[in-house]
């Protein structure tokens, strides 16, 4: 790996908010994701000791470590032993139409069927807070559904909404897809940030898809836009790769 600057931070804007809902850690967190993520922060570079950044940024050093800690375990940052926590990789996006799998898979004559599996509110975590704009611990829904097309499970939902968005009783869930509920609610869906990825299925979510335990899967995660620029839905989807692909076009750059 190439040999980088001794804190290749310093160059970075990185500011807190203290007055945002969303915890600092977070905030720091996002801001070092970004920065590897449009290659600001490099594959090999080594972040600079935790106390100065600490120091620098008026923060704690805990909360400092809270959100390197964050990015290890993300598998963006490693630490190493006699070395310093060094950046791995970025995160690979793709940028994608903006539809719902409901809309897809009927398009493409797959007759799909939906259960519900969970349909509750919950405090808000941090990372949904920061996704949806309110404050942590906040009430959001929570909706988990299994995806069935022509009867065979191919993708496990889990959709976080604000309150007082729309009707979301748990029959027309069953009904429709999400983002179709939304359009009959008069919201514009405008615009989403969404990463894919790919990770090994736990025990439970094999059992729900089908598949077996350390098989395979596609992961997404987005977060959906209305015109007013309100985000409106943060969902992490898992899907059957066998069953399932997203397909991109390509465009020649001049």
């Amino acid at each position: 790996m190439p040999k980088a600057e001794a804190d290749p931070t310093v160059s970075l804007e990185l500011r807190v908010d203290r007055n945002s809902p969303v915890p600092l850690y977070f905030q720091l967190a996002q801001q070092l994701e970004a920065a590897i993520e449009r290659g600001a922060l490099t594959p090999g570079s080594l972040l600079g000791n935790e106390i100065e950044l600490a120091a620098r940024l008026g923060l704690s050093r805990p909360t400092v470590r809270q959100a390197i800690q964050s990015l290890v375990d993300k598998g963006l940052l490693v630490r190493r032993r006699g070395v310093g926590t060094q950046v791995v990789h970025s995160r690979v996006k793709r940028p994608l139409e903006l539809s719902s799998l409901y809309d897809d898979l009927e398009a493409a004559g797959q007759r799909p069927a939906t259960t519900v599996l969970v349909n509750t509110l919950v405090a808000a975590s941090a990372e949904v807070a920061a996704a949806l704009g309110v404050g942590e611990g906040a009430d959001v829904h929570r909706i988990e559904r299994l995806r069935l097309a022509h009867g065979e499970p191919i993708a496990y939902l889990v959709n976080y909404l604000p309150l007082g968005l729309l009707d979301l009783e748990t029959g027309r869930l069953q009904a429709t897809g999400l983002y179709r509920l939304m359009r009959s609610a008069g919201i514009t869906l405008h615009s989403a940030r969404q990463s894919i990825g790919a990770r090994a299925a736990t025990a439970a979510e094999a059992d729900r898809l089908g598949e077996k335990e350390g098989a395979p899967l596609l992961t997404m995660e987005r977060t959906t836009f209305d015109d007013t620029g309100r985000a409106v839905e943060f969902g992490t989807h898992i899907y059957r790769p066998s069953r399932y692909s997203f397909e991109f076009q390509l465009l020649v750059r001049s």
